[in-house]
């Protein structure tokens, strides 16, 4: 028998299964398509305390999530990697004081943070202004930005070396609760007898309750976040923080040579009603407008990705305004339930360890974090700067956009993935952009890679591109080697 049956491979269900199989649980992880194929790859990509939380007094989120992002940005400096955020004064919208006062109160609850704190913009500060419209006074601030995708799966390949087993396009076809324990049925034909369930299915955490045989009282709002790509808007590696005129906050984040533009917050009613719609890319390019001398337009979008949150349903009316803060809420009538509402990426970590914490105390177990300081996967690096010049020297042939585009994504795991690796020739095939044949391999020997969407979505962004012919190179290669 197992002990733990985690049900959803997005961030809070791979984070969940690593704390548990580091505490020496016996784990199984379901997932009915590819880990981190709906809410959790589709994300802002930062790691961040949550500014504007401070508006909704949830300073207690805020103070977990700085806490947070200091910890990933220690056991993930190859992945999570600090960024200066620009934030041009709109004077309509928020006085500058009060502004101000936000940006002090970030720094005083985020008092142990290695990050530069906040300041006004200097005499100096160029690269900020250059590229707006309105040279007015602002503001700059510092967080951290990440490929949730990559996080997601490197969560599960550190909870799969603890012995957990993650099984992706595999499905919770039912379960009961059977003398103290539960039954489960597995769309891979399996009968799985386990101790516990926890339920981290996202946006689908309700729908799962009832094939449970569970009744809850809590309740999720459905909340999609669009982004859009388009072409670079400006130079520099800093991201730039915009007040809109109904008070909301879009980010313009550097990315390849281009700028992401996001996000929106838009109730739905289903976790499927996923797509953007114009609405919200013509709302994206307009608040991008308002602020940068180099405009955008719908027809100038190169790509673009949806999400849908399910957030914790704490009454508000303005799907702007819910909590993001998470509620684990325990079944105990028999075998041990347990269902997460909720949440976001900067906090899954901690959200991992409370909740193994509920699923200790209700089997008996002794559980004690483990992952406050563990590196995540290719994590152990001590000079980033150091290491990133190995690469470059050990193998030169790799163009410096894709060396550094692995050292993100692997970190010190690329020694042993480019092992073998003398020449550009030991690379295999290559599919552009820097994407070769063993990389392919890599992910779907290590990482449970099945298609081009798993390769270009979830274990990099190069399907952001938009080239379409990249995604039928790589589907062609997969269909003749995978089943």
């Amino acid at each position: 028998m197992l002990d733990l049956l985690v049900v959803g491979g997005g961030i809070n269900g791979a984070a969940i299964a690593r704390e548990a199989a580091l505490n020496g649980l016996s784990v199984l992880l379901v997932e009915r398509d590819d880990l981190a194929s709906h809410t959790s790859s589709a994300s802002s990509g930062l790691i961040h305390g949550g500014l504007r939380y401070l508006e909704q007094m949830e300073f207690g989120l805020v103070r977990e999530s700085l806490a947070e992002r200091e910890r990933l940005l220690h056991v993930a400096p190859h992945l999570v990697r600090p960024m200066a955020f620009a934030m041009p004064h709109v004077g309509g919208v928020r006085p500058w004081w009060i502004v101000r006062a936000g940006l002090l109160l970030y720094d005083l609850l985020g008092w142990d943070s290695s990050l530069p704190r906040s300041r006004g913009w200097r005499r100096g500060d160029a690269r900020f202004r250059e590229p707006l419209a309105d040279l007015g006074r602002g503001f700059v601030y510092s967080d951290a930005r990440v490929d949730d995708g990559r996080l997601t799966v490197l969560n599960a390949v550190d909870a799969a070396s603890a012995g957990a087993e993650i099984a992706t396009r595999t499905a919770l076809v039912g379960a009961i609760r059977d003398a103290g324990a539960w039954q489960a049925e597995l769309s891979d034909g399996r009968t799985v007898h386990v101790r516990a369930i926890v339920n981290a299915a996202g946006p689908w955490v309700a729908e799962l309750l009832p094939l449970l045989g569970v009744r809850s009282s809590a309740r999720v709002r459905l909340v999609k976040g669009s982004h859009i790509v388009v072409p670079c808007l400006y130079e520099g590696d800093h991201a730039y923080t915009l007040e809109q005129p109904d008070r909301r906050i879009v980010f313009a984040i550097p990315w390849a040579s281009a700028t992401i533009v996001g996000t929106t917050d838009v109730a739905v009613e289903r976790p499927e009603d996923v797509g953007i719609a114009a609405d919200e890319t013509a709302y994206l390019c307009a608040a991008a407008n308002r602020f940068f001398r180099r405009q955008t337009a719908p027809d100038a979008v190169i790509a673009s990705w949806s999400g849908v949150r399910p957030l914790h349903d704490d009454g508000s009316g303005n799907p702007s305004s819910i909590t993001r803060d998470y509620v684990l809420e325990l079944d105990r009538e028999g075998a041990p339930l347990l269902s997460v509402f909720g949440g976001k990426i900067t906090t899954a970590r901690a959200l991992a360890e409370e909740a193994l914490g509920k699923i200790g105390d209700a089997l008996n177990l002794p559980v004690q974090p483990r992952t406050r300081t563990r590196p995540l996967p290719g994590g152990d690096i001590d000079d980033l700067a150091g290491f990133e010049a190995e690469v470059a020297q050990r193998w030169p042939f790799l163009a410096p956009e894709t060396a550094a585009r692995l050292v993100q994504g692997q970190g010190t795991r690329l020694r042993e993935m480019l092992a073998e690796v003398r020449s550009a020739e030991d690379l295999g095939e290559s599919f552009g952009h820097g994407l070769t044949a063993l990389e392919v391999q890599w992910m779907v020997e290590r990482e449970w890679a099945r298609t081009a969407e798993d390769v270009l979505f979830r274990r990099s962004k190069l399907g952001l591109l938009g080239d379409v012919s990249l995604i039928e190179r790589v589907r062609a290669y997969l269909a003749d080697r995978l089943p």
